[in-house]
């Protein structure tokens, strides 16, 4: 039986149990203070720390605004309506209702336009598992799998882009992830050198966490996945790998434009509504 707690603060997915096991980080700063952020309005980091609506610029820090702020509890949702328009200029809601079934827990997004002109937005989830049986001085933490929107396996994950302090660089060609034959990804301590594998395009909606036997722990998707994150910080003694569908992604650098000429922009028209469903399932 799955076993869930949420915060207020940010809506924060802060304890996710099966039979007794914790399966979430726990949020201690030394690595990483966060659990399971909510990202919205921006995924990742807009470019120079700001972001422009009709000609006026915004400040707006990495992965917006939601991971921390207040929401109420209204019925089975938790939610935030609005904000401040000098931080983000649209009239909105954001509401998130979390349930489990069988061995699945869902976290279930509505962002509501409630302004009289069309917004722009994006929405990603960033929730922290456990390596299963971790301890530092084992040569392998564990192994990572993608899967495509039929459930396949990607043996071959491709990254469109690089990364320079946050911000998507072109490349000359794609390349691929470090995977071995059987589409694996070895988590060593040396695996997030990189910082960030983003797998863009829609190419990958699902990630497979095994333990060091190779055998499935859990399992992180989204059929609605438009790039996916994998994640964790680059140090000695990090027990945790963070699993992040998202419907949006960060800028490339040098990026100058408009918030709605974003990669991976959305738009919703005045009462329209976006709906975004994560899970995670214990294997």
């Amino acid at each position: 039986m799955i076993e869930y707690q949420i915060a207020l603060h940010g809506a924060e997915l802060q304890s996710l149990k099966y039979d007794g096991r914790e399966y979430l980080w726990h949020g201690d700063p030394a690595y990483w203070g966060r659990r399971s952020p909510i990202l919205f309005p921006m995924v990742g980091k807009v470019y120079g720390g700001s972001f422009r609506v009709d000609g006026n610029e915004y400040p707006m820090g990495q992965h917006g605004f939601a991971r921390d702020s207040e929401f109420q509890k209204v019925g089975e949702r938790y939610v935030l309506a609005g904000c401040p328009l000098e931080k983000y200029p649209y009239k909105f809601e954001l509401s998130v209702r979390y349930r489990a079934e069988g061995r699945r827990f869902y976290a279930e997004w509505e962002v509501l336009n409630t302004d009289s002109r069309d917004i722009h937005f994006q929405l990603g989830a960033h929730p922290a598992l456990l390596l299963p049986d971790y301890h530092e001085e084992d040569p392998v933490h564990g192994y990572l799998q993608c899967f495509d929107a039929d459930g396949k396996v990607v043996k071959q994950p491709m990254l469109s882009h690089g990364l320079d302090g946050g911000y998507l660089t072109e490349l000359d060609a794609p390349v691929p992830m470090p995977v071995d034959e059987d589409g694996l990804l070895t988590i060593t301590g040396e695996t997030f050198a990189i910082d960030t594998f983003m797998l863009e395009h829609g190419s990958v909606k699902s990630v497979t966490l095994f333990d060091k036997n190779k055998k499935p722990y859990l399992s992180v998707g989204s059929d609605q996945t438009e790039a996916y994150g994998i994640w964790a910080p680059y140090k000695p003694g990090c027990p945790f790998v963070c699993l992040e569908p998202w419907c949006g992604i960060t800028d490339l650098v040098g990026f100058n434009g408009e918030l709605s000429e974003r990669y991976l922009d959305h738009s919703l028209k005045p009462g329209e509504k976006f709906e975004f469903t994560y899970w995670i399932e214990i294997l």
